[in-house]
């Protein structure tokens, strides 16, 4: 990761324990170019702690919570027991698909010969428009090559993705999203808005599809489908949102589909 980098406070955060005092632990940040981390005696354990070395060991990865940055000091506040057991497992397992990621994409560059500096580049590329390099081998296992047509990847690195994506990842149900845009300057507009996502969301929640609708910012939707297949999965996504489309259009606004989220222009 790069060296600049910094995580934020309330990121959650893998570290390793690399030393062990009387007053708390210092650790090593293994997503931030193992940057140093501290968790106070106070934050290792809700309630008194006589040893902090009965809770953390020297070697052992953890997850904690980001207390505090300071760049200028280069130091960065932690907390372990601000961590339940579902966010450690969570963040454990995000923490490893992204391992696994970074090795199929090195995998990438060897089969399609790409130099370490355009590898980077298309790193960054696919972090920026899936939310992380993971996200994108999974939306590649899901749909192949097409995942990538609105990111400017060169064809042979495509296509290598799309194929390593397909092989190492097996997934029982299908987890795709869309966007649409929807906008009504009526008095009413809110409830028109309203009545239109209803709709669009009155199709799933069926034995086998499920639909979830959430507010990205105005005044973009993001409806997520899970469903058994692809096939059945994108024509649920297409149905979802032109009924959306529909609606609002019948009842006085305006409606957009858009596959992938693109900036919304002004």
């Amino acid at each position: 990761m790069d060296r600049n980098n910094w995580p934020e406070s309330g990121d959650f955060v893998v570290c390793t324990v690399k030393d062990v005092t009387d007053f708390g632990a210092y650790t090593t940040l293994e997503e931030y170019d193992r940057k140093e981390g501290f968790i106070h005696i106070s934050e290792i354990k809700a309630g008194w702690v006589k040893y902090v070395r009965d809770h953390v060991r020297e070697g052992q990865k953890i997850v904690c919570k980001v207390l505090n940055v300071d760049p200028s000091r280069r130091h960065i506040d932690l907390s372990l027991k601000d961590v339940n057991e579902h966010q450690k497992r969570a963040k454990i397992q995000e923490w490893k698909n992204e391992q696994k990621a970074s090795k199929w994409l090195q995998f990438v560059a060897e089969e399609t010969n790409t130099s370490n500096d355009e590898m980077q580049n298309t790193n960054q590329k696919l972090v920026e428009h899936f939310g992380s390099l993971y996200a994108a081998f999974e939306e590649a296992a899901i749909i192949g090559v097409n995942a990538f047509n609105d990111t400017k990847l060169k064809k042979k690195v495509a296509n290598s993705i799309a194929q390593i994506a397909q092989n190492n990842i097996k997934l029982p149900f299908v987890d795709i999203a869309g966007y649409v845009d929807l906008t009504c300057n009526l008095p009413d507009g809110i409830e028109v808005i309203r009545m239109a996502l209803e709709a669009a969301n009155n199709i799933g929640d069926n034995n086998d599809v499920h639909i979830d609708i959430s507010y990205t910012g105005a005044p973009r939707y993001r409806i997520k489908v899970i469903a058994p297949d692809y096939k059945k999965a994108e024509a649920v996504l297409k149905r979802s949102a032109g009924i959306a489309v529909d609606t609002i259009e019948k009842l006085g606004g305006k409606g957009e589909f858009h596959r992938h989220n693109d900036s919304v222009k002004a």
